[in-house]
């Protein structure tokens, strides 16, 4: 029996979703692929604004599970925008966790347990994606999200 995830992938200022039915094997379908921009002004009552916006998508779209990409270490050292999306990722898993399961998935750990190699070099694979998607269109920049469901299923 399928069930929905959603792929988290969190920048910034912007939330990127790949909601998606999946079932143990073969091809996930694509429901939809969406980002969602913070708004400007107020940081505090744009978290707010993501907040409701979340777990309303969630409780509404009946997801099971909800795979986000964690938080990774920057060897180019610490800067401002890895803090903003830090903040903004906080938020997503709170309103997230608010209506179904989260889980947090590191790139790293995909690298290592699936498949043959590395996470970046499936990102890239057109082919792979012709083979494991099925549904609505994704755009290529929503890759890393959808692969988070595809390695955690």
């Amino acid at each position: 029996m399928s069930k929905r995830w959603l792929g988290v992938h969190v920048s910034g200022d912007a939330v990127t979703i790949v909601c998606a039915e999946v079932d143990q094997t073969g091809p996930i379908t694509i429901l939809a692929d969406e980002t969602w921009k913070l708004q400007s002004g107020d940081r505090s009552k744009a978290f707010r604004t993501m907040y409701t916006r979340l777990a309303d998508y969630a409780s509404e779209q009946r997801i099971n599970q909800v795979v986000i990409k964690e938080s990774a270490i920057s060897l180019g050292g610490m800067k401002k925008a890895h803090l903003q999306a830090a903040e903004l990722r906080g938020v997503t898993i709170c309103a997230l966790a608010s209506a179904c399961d989260v889980k947090q998935v590191a790139k790293a750990a995909i690298s290592r347990n699936f498949g043959e190699r590395k996470a970046d070099e499936y990102i890239k694979d057109d082919g792979f994606w012709k083979d494991n998607l099925t549904g609505a269109p994704m755009r290529s920049g929503s890759r890393e999200a959808a692969m988070l469901i595809l390695a955690s299923r």
